[in-house]
């Protein structure tokens, strides 16, 4: 059955990718206005981001779901503070659920290995191609410490919508032509 969600995911993300495909440019906006936002509302992610192999910024992942759920968003690779190449993301669910909303995905390549493990995949899936630990506070407004120690960290913030997701799992992030 996941099988067939996510060929119907690809369909639609194939046939109408033209219609939703965002510019170079309005992507790298989107990136640079998230990367903002990370940095106000989690100041200790500002070091992190400078000590990273790469960074992965997903600004605007839009989910809905009526039983059947799919989530689609388009964003940017950074290493060393510049673009080096653009990366959708898409998933799809089934189970209880319902509504729509838009979150904002950050995924840290903390050691060079985990970078050259996503970068070298045709389609990197968080959960089996790669574990992302799911950045925490703890008292204070700092980062959990046993996540500053993995390889892969991720934070999503800026949730909007009535439905409530946190998670990386079955997300699968493709290279884009751009």
């Amino acid at each position: 059955m996941r099988v067939a969600i996510f060929s119907i995911l690809f369909l639609i993300s194939t046939v109408f990718q033209p219609a939703m495909a965002a510019s170079k440019a309005e992507i790298d906006a989107k990136v640079n206005g998230a990367l903002k936002q990370l940095y106000t509302e989690i100041p200790s992610s500002k070091e992190l981001v400078a000590n990273s192999h790469g960074v992965l910024v997903m600004p605007e992942v839009i989910k809905a779901g009526f039983g059947i759920g799919g989530e689609y968003g388009e964003g940017a690779l950074l290493i060393n503070n510049r673009t080096d190449g653009y990366y959708s993301t898409a998933s799809a669910s089934i189970g209880l659920q319902m509504g729509a909303q838009i979150k904002s995905q950050v995924i840290l390549f903390m050691t060079a290995d985990a970078l050259n493990a996503f970068k070298s995949s045709g389609g990197w899936e968080a959960g089996v191609d790669g574990s992302v630990a799911l950045a925490t506070l703890g008292a204070g407004g700092a980062l959990d410490s046993n996540t500053l120690q993995q390889p892969i960290i991720g934070f999503i913030f800026s949730n909007k919508g009535l439905m409530y997701n946190l998670t990386f799992e079955g997300s699968k992030f493709t290279k884009l032509d751009r």
